[in-house]
């Protein structure tokens, strides 16, 4: 979230007339302020241990067929409007084939 200088910038920009000892108490008294930092973990050790998957694949990474082995990836991102998940499928035949292109 914004904090009181920068929405002053952008009031300036769109060509608002305004000083920033303005907007300031204008948002506090709103109970507008900017995003400061994020929550303290409250767990010690910051919840249950993970749990690591056995490793079937033992970094053969030369496949000869296509449609035998599969990776796959997950992460999230953090945006201001909660979080986005990307998730990424690849089949490892297609990817190696593609690699030298």
């Amino acid at each position: 979230m914004y904090g009181y200088r920068k929405i002053f910038d952008d009031l300036q920009e769109l060509g608002e007339r305004c000083g920033i000892n303005r907007v300031h108490p204008l948002m506090r008294n709103e109970g507008i302020r900017s995003q400061t930092g994020y929550a303290k973990r409250k767990y010690k050790n910051g919840g249950a241990p993970s749990v690591v998957a056995p490793n079937h694949f033992q970094r053969q990474f030369d496949v000869i067929e296509p449609n035998k082995v599969w990776v796959t990836d997950i992460t999230y991102l953090g945006t201001y409007e909660g979080w986005l998940y990307l998730a990424v499928v690849i089949d490892l035949f297609h990817a190696r084939s593609s690699v030298g292109r």
